[in-house]
């Protein structure tokens, strides 16, 4: 039985998950992992940073993705990289309190720098993770267990 990442109380929405990667084998692996803990929350994947800013402003042709949700984001892809995604959304009222963590091949000093001074919630190098990304999912779940979200103004 597949159950929803949620926070415990009756009335918190479930939680969507924005998955912000170019890399389908990667973006597979965190899909398989989401599904084999049995956690059946909606994974949407955007490719580049664009994509993922259409789904959350509800632009470009694609459905508004409403709070409370987490972006997964990736740092090195094509058209706007994670980095300029997260500078875009903390410059944005409306996205400004977006919660992010970053899953990336990047170990780079200057990387996990910028990734910080964005406020991102955490910075999980995909080889730590492990290929099945396990314990990333794990850890979302507990996350989001725990957490209070503000809610969303309209």
């Amino acid at each position: 039985m597949q159950q929803n990442l949620s926070g415990g109380q009756n009335d918190k929405k479930d939680l969507s998950i924005i998955l912000v990667d170019d890399d389908h084998g990667d973006a597979k692996a965190v899909q398989r992992a989401f599904k084999k803990v049995k956690i059946a929350n909606e994974i949407t994947r955007a490719i580049d940073g664009l994509e993922a800013l259409d789904y959350l402003r509800g632009t470009g042709g694609k459905d508004k993705i409403h709070p409370p949700y987490v972006l997964l984001v990736d740092i090195n892809m094509p058209r706007m990289s994670g980095i300029e995604l997260v500078q875009e959304l903390r410059a944005d009222p409306e996205l400004s309190r977006s919660v992010v963590f970053f899953l990336t091949t990047s170990s780079h000093e200057q990387d996990i720098e910028a990734a910080y001074d964005l406020n991102a919630a955490g910075y999980i190098v995909k080889e730590t993770a492990g290929r099945d990304f396990l314990e990333l999912v794990n850890m979302v779940d507990r996350y989001w267990r725990i957490v209070e979200f503000p809610e969303p103004s309209n």
